[in-house]
């Protein structure tokens, strides 16, 4: 059984889109996608965690009771997904932590960092992740990118600590699902959804997915909401880079995630985690 996190943010979250972006024109439109996303997910016969930037609960809190009724799992995503090296948001974390508890119910057990910026710098996260009753993080990915990736870490789920971001720590009571990679063309890479799940060879993410199975590991995928409803996501005149980054191939996002979940098994976090032990 393998892992889907479903990353659910507005269209001016991505980071490479908040700069080009005034405060007036954030409006929502990715939440109007929701319905679509459930449908999808129950005609596959699949269970998702989730990943929910806080605001959009805060706003919108009718999205909470339809992921939930739905049988999947609410997970955090900070509240205006945030890159946690950013300048003083150590201190605001606490904050953001508590109002997304309040606002889901308590419901929330798992954390995923945007832009999946969990590094040297931010490991505090972890201790305060701990502290609050988190029981695993997917923030680690074990490859480097332009973006982010720790490239020493494991590739298979470990237990985490802010000592030990890259490896094992039996001590640790926060349970760490690193994303999917594979070697393609000599280097490490990232697999697991997103811009590669866009970009990569169709096959070369599916013999990714079917190495973790004959090894007996879960791969953890993910795709964002706004992939999965592309006619929502509004095409900005970005940098180069940026803009192939964001928009690449958004169209084809949702058939390739559908294929891939008619082929293979997924569940979401907590119910892997009430199943096995990591």
């Amino acid at each position: 059984m393998n892992l889907l996190g479903i990353d659910f943010e507005e269209w001016y979250h991505p980071e490479l889109i908040q700069p080009y972006i005034k405060k007036e024109d954030r409006k929502f439109q990715i939440v109007n996608g929701i319905d679509k996303i459930i449908e999808w997910l129950r005609k596959n016969n699949t269970f998702a965690t989730f990943f929910v930037v806080g605001e959009i609960v805060e706003s919108k809190p009718e999205i909470l009771d339809k992921i939930t009724a739905n049988g999947h799992e609410i997970a955090f995503h900070t509240m205006h997904h945030t890159n946690l090296n950013t300048h003083g948001f150590k201190e605001n974390f606490q904050s953001e932590l508590t109002t997304f508890d309040k606002l889901t119910g308590s419901r929330s057990h798992g954390f995923r960092a945007p832009t999946f910026s969990l590094n040297e710098n931010s490991s505090w996260v972890i201790d305060m992740l701990i502290k609050n009753g988190y029981m695993y993080d997917s923030s680690i990915v074990p490859a480097k990118t332009s973006m982010y990736g720790i490239p020493s870490a494991k590739l298979f789920p470990y237990k985490i600590s802010s000592s030990a971001l890259d490896k094992e720590d039996p001590s640790s009571k926060l349970n760490e699902f690193p994303l999917l990679t594979t070697s393609f063309c000599g280097k490490r890479i990232l697999a697991g959804g997103g811009f590669f799940l866009r970009t990569l060879p169709f096959r070369t993410i599916t013999n990714a997915i079917k190495h973790y199975e004959k090894l007996g590991f879960p791969a953890t995928f993910y795709i964002h909401s706004w992939e999965l409803t592309p006619d929502l996501m509004p095409r900005l005149p970005l940098p180069f880079k940026a803009k192939f980054i964001t928009y690449h191939n958004i169209d084809c996002a949702f058939s390739r995630m559908d294929s891939i979940l008619k082929k293979f098994k997924f569940t979401s976090f907590s119910r892997y985690m009430s199943n096995n032990s990591p």
